[in-house]
């Protein structure tokens, strides 16, 4: 049997699609390690194991140790992996991706650049948050307003669904455990969001920077993607936990999500917003890996070969 570190990449044919993947698993004070093509997670009370290739991200807590070994085999299976707070209500950091294509990234980044199709995108992306809104001729000012409405409505809404108390919005970043019950389940739910965002635009080799609704972070374009679910799923979990009991929030919180997003297959919707967003139609992002040189008129062609031209 060969050894973990002899073992090769998998191809791209061998990964499991993102949309087939668990959403995400949380772990904390414990040891990362790998063994064969699985990852393990030790602590005082034994070991688990976690096939690689079937997570989606993996969220690494307060108390992680993680092995060069495990984040190797975790880059190879293109598994997201972000290092997060307590509780994962905050982000720190985040892993690599599991697409060879670069057509998704070049497809943001030409749709970014111009202010028409960044503009037409944002829009987009305020239709799927509100379906049968016009969004046509709105202005950002304009669509900011209907979002901020639109979300205290469904904070209203849930709270008299679930017969919770809702006196507004409220959280101090650091500072988690100050807020109410349904104020925590919705940071909790929101941080959840942010890192399977996270794992969705890097393994479609997309850059998080690069947003159309929000601008000037390094996750501009995570947020935008964890915004478009925040009223349909994210809300009315936090407020079902919520109503529920007040201990544990953030943990019961991640785990009513963890199951609502496999029960809804909301990864694999994830993953063709974000094609619709940003691909023309027919147009699909390549899984087999291909490089080729950029020429200044017609296709690319072919890499790999000695084009010089000998005088």
């Amino acid at each position: 049997m060969a050894t973990a570190g002899k073992r090769g990449a998998s191809s791209p044919a061998e990964l499991t699609r993102v949309g087939d993947r668990s959403s995400f698993v949380y772990l904390e004070r414990c040891v990362i390690h790998r063994e064969d093509n699985a990852i393990t997670a030790e602590d005082g009370e034994g070991v688990i194991y976690l096939p690689s290739a079937t997570i989606g991200v993996l969220l690494l807590g307060p108390g992680t140790r993680v092995t060069h070994q495990a984040m190797a085999l975790l880059g190879d299976s293109g598994a997201g992996v972000v290092w997060v707070g307590e509780q994962g209500v905050r982000y720190y950091s985040g892993g690599r991706a599991l697409t060879r294509s670069s057509v998704l990234v070049e497809a943001q980044a030409t749709a970014w650049a111009n202010r028409r199709t960044r503009l037409e995108v944002a829009r987009a992306m305020y239709l799927m948050r509100f379906p049968g809104e016009d969004v046509e001729g709105r202005s950002r000012r304009e669509l900011l307003g209907l979002e901020g409405d639109r979300v205290k409505a469904a904070y209203r809404a849930n709270a008299a669904r679930t017969g919770v108390e809702w006196r507004g919005r409220k959280y101090v970043p650091g500072r988690f455990d100050e807020g109410n019950a349904p104020n925590q389940a919705i940071t909790a739910a929101a941080q959840c969001f942010y890192g399977i965002a996270q794992s969705v635009v890097a393994a479609l080799g997309c850059t998080p920077g690069l947003g159309f609704v929000h601008s000037g972070h390094e996750q501009s374009f995570v947020l935008d993607v964890a915004d478009l679910y925040k009223v349909d799923v994210a809300i009315p979990v936090a407020f079902d936990v919520a109503a529920e009991s007040e201990e544990e929030v953030g943990a019961r919180t991640r785990r009513a999500l963890r199951d609502r997003i496999h029960r809804e297959q909301l990864l694999d919707r994830c993953v063709d917003d974000i094609k619709k967003l940003l691909l023309p139609t027919g147009v699909d992002v390549e899984e087999a890996d291909r490089v080729g040189l950029q020429v200044d008129r017609g296709a690319d062609i072919e890499s790999g070969r000695n084009l010089g031209v000998i005088w």
